[in-house]
């Protein structure tokens, strides 16, 4: 199965000038899903972490399974006010504003290896942010995996020294 084939192109998509890498037809094949969940989960396999982080919304598409699969813990990292519990707030910039992540007070420990999961790598920023909310509390990245990573815009540099990993890479 070639997954980098059902990816779709929407052109200006959230707006104009944007080209969206469109997931969903790899969503609905199974075997394809599975295949980049497996892949995935390989390459966490192999860093030794001990709890999977997915950051809303996408990251948790692929980082529930990814955590089932490997029979790790699942930590959602979430946009402000979506955590019931007492959580940690750090805010970021985007290509097109500015936004914040929360995670539970109670969900890492230090000295936790964590996989940050996501579907797609763009300029780095979500994902960044994510990695300064488990930092903060004195667990490390042991890797961040995407299915998708556009590597014109720059967002593996902007995660270095942090591991990262892409099933299709894209200029």
């Amino acid at each position: 199965m070639r997954v980098q084939e059902l990816i779709r192109d929407i052109p200006d998509f959230p707006k104009p000038g944007i080209l969206f890498a469109d997931i969903t037809p790899v969503l609905a094949h199974p075997e394809a899903f599975d295949e980049v969940i497996m892949a995935m989960s390989g390459l966490i396999q192999m860093q030794g972490v001990n709890k999977i982080l997915g950051v809303e919304s996408r990251g948790f598409i692929f980082g529930a399974p990814v955590a089932q699969a490997l029979g790790l813990p699942f930590i959602p990292v979430r946009k402000p006010g979506k955590l019931p519990a007492d959580t940690i707030k750090v805010e970021y910039t985007l290509e097109y504003g500015a936004d914040a992540l929360e995670i539970h007070t109670d969900a890492l420990e230090a000295g936790d290896r964590v996989a940050i999961v996501d579907d797609l790598l763009a300029t780095g920023g979500t994902v960044e942010a994510a990695c300064r909310l488990v930092e903060g509390q004195g667990a490390h990245v042991g890797a961040t995996v995407f299915m998708i990573e556009l590597s014109a815009l720059g967002g593996r540099e902007k995660l270095a020294p942090r591991p990262v990993y892409s099933l299709i890479q894209r200029s």
